[in-house]
């Protein structure tokens, strides 16, 4: 005898209609239309994640180059001033002080010259 699958049949239709919701047109009500737009949109969330951890590193660099450029140095030489007198500092702290707390990113590119010249 044949076992009816409609329950689990229409369990896998409605996760993908919910998942398709405000999109346009038919890509968010008919079933197969849908399962194709919500494939490809998976796609594009999982790749946009990986391009906004770029697009955040190139942020704070642009940022921290500015403040740098301020304080009368380039992001090159501030970085390796920093690399040599050995402080451990990620970029996005950096553009975080930049930003926010100015005196203490002066301290650090004090910091960055005297290692530069020592």
């Amino acid at each position: 005898m044949r076992v009816p699958g409609g329950v689990k049949h229409a369990k896998r239709r409605r996760k993908i209609l919910k998942l398709s919701k405000g999109f346009k047109g038919k890509r968010k009500n008919c079933y197969r239309i849908a399962k194709q737009a919500v494939i490809k949109a998976l796609m594009h969330q999982y790749t946009s994640r990986k391009l906004r951890k770029r697009d955040m590193r190139r942020l704070w660099i642009i940022r921290i180059g500015a403040a740098a450029k301020a304080q009368g140095l380039s992001y090159s030489k501030l970085m390796g001033g920093l690399r040599k007198a050995q402080v451990r500092v990620n970029r996005k702290m950096l553009a975080d002080l930049a930003v926010h707390d100015p005196e203490a990113f002066a301290e650090l590119v004090k910091v960055a010259k005297e290692a530069m010249g020592a």
